[in-house]
């Protein structure tokens, strides 16, 4: 039986979105280190804020709310299948591993990469951290290092068919289905985020089947319309939101005062300085890197800041880039710079009938948005598995009961 968080002195924490959210000692510890502390200035959408004041809230809250659902979820498969054997070990690490999976934002800094591998970088700093306060801080709750290893798992979530994972047998392959979903991209970090998206009913009908030898969070299939319109509220979110013109245009703007300012933040630094961009080498210098970047940026009086700063105070003043137009563009698997390079050498060509005017390539920036419902050009529907009240012990794709085709419009 696992133990319910009150009876554990758990802290309660008021969620607006979830209400009372009780929680874990051990994660409350882990809320406590400054690399958690962080995410309360971080922006949870980067710099949608600026377009849609309502759009404000943090990581941090976030990160609760996905520690929460992860633990409700695994709470309720414990409880309608107790033949799982899920341990009190896989249900704290679990909420763990909800707690820690967005510790590697923000993604926007200027190189790419995955930010589920500084998460888990980040992991080990808090880890470290603790066991240097109290070495069986971990213990005392019934962790050891193989469950610190399956947490950083759980984060980077099952990536192949073959079973490569060192520290849960295939026996508990939907465990790694709950924070980071590469099945079919349902997962509790999803829930969270999608605040229109009834997620109560999904939980109440999720239940572990095996489908084609592995162990596999399933839904009933009378929640099949519950689950299409997951996917088509989280396109619907991207484009009318998180993918929306003037978000992308300042989004832009952030990076290029990023780029801009990488040098230094202040004037009389050393030449060996870190650069911003190189922040992503430790733990322990990226967890300095927050949004109050831009604030030190806007308030520096260094003259090697002043195009940056000119940049941010274009952002406040609304002096922003003229959106042109757009296209829906019907070729496929092209990359995002030979779209680019595409469209520049189009513009070359172009001739304007005034003579006064001049249009040069270099005018314009070009933003090639993909929007899709999280799995490419694939249809995420026909990764999911669902079961009938008939049969609960076996489950298969929608189309053995109907057909659903997700439109990218």
């Amino acid at each position: 039986m696992l133990e319910s968080a009150a009876s554990l002195d758990a802290q309660i924490f008021n969620d607006p979105i979830h209400g009372h959210m009780e929680l874990h000692p051990l994660l409350v510890k882990i809320i406590d280190t400054p690399q958690f502390q962080r995410l309360r200035r971080i922006k949870q959408l980067g710099g949608a804020y600026l377009v849609y004041p309502g759009a404000s809230h943090n990581r941090f809250e976030h990160s609760l709310g996905v520690a929460y659902l992860a633990g409700c979820l695994v709470k309720t498969l414990h409880d309608n299948q107790p033949e799982l054997k899920i341990t009190k070990q896989d249900f704290l690490c679990v909420q763990i591993a909800g707690l820690c999976h967005d510790l590697g934002l923000p993604d926007d800094i200027p190189e790419k990469w995955k930010h589920e591998q500084m998460s888990v970088l980040m992991f080990n700093d808090i880890v470290k951290s603790l066991k240097a306060e109290n070495e069986d801080v971990l213990k005392e709750h019934g962790l050891d290092d193989k469950d610190v290893t399956f947490i950083k798992e759980l984060i980077e979530g099952a990536k192949t068919s073959e079973w490569i994972h060192k520290d849960r047998d295939e026996e508990k392959s939907f465990l790694y289905e709950i924070v980071a979903n590469k099945q079919n991209g349902i997962d509790v970090d999803k829930w969270d985020y999608f605040a229109r998206f009834d997620h109560q009913r999904l939980l109440k009908f999720a239940r572990v089947c095996e489908v084609n030898g592995r162990k596999h969070i399933c839904f009933r299939d009378k929640e099949a319309d519950n689950v299409y319109d997951m996917f088509r509220t989280r396109y619907t979110l991207h484009r009318q939101a998180y993918q929306h013109k003037i978000c992308n245009i300042i989004e832009k703007l952030l990076a290029e005062a990023l780029i801009r300012a990488d040098r230094n933040l202040h004037e009389g630094k050393p030449e060996d300085m870190l650069k911003i961009s190189e922040a992503i080498k430790t733990a322990d210098d990226y967890s300095k890197l927050t949004d109050e970047i831009f604030e030190q940026i806007s308030s520096s009086t260094a003259d090697n800041l002043k195009k940056a700063r000119d940049i941010l105070n274009k952002i406040v003043r609304r002096k922003l880039p003229k959106f042109v137009g757009e296209a829906r563009l019907t070729e496929k698997n092209k990359s995002k710079e030979e779209l680019t390079e595409t469209w520049k050498a189009a513009v070359e060509k172009y001739k304007p009938t005034d003579p006064t005017v001049s249009l040069n390539a270099e005018d314009f920036s070009v933003y090639v948005v993909d929007l899709d419902h999280g799995m490419k050009d694939k249809n995420p529907i026909e990764y999911v598995y669902f079961y009938s009240k008939r049969k609960p012990n076996e489950a298969s794709a929608i189309k053995d009961y109907q057909d659903y085709t997700l439109d990218n419009g």
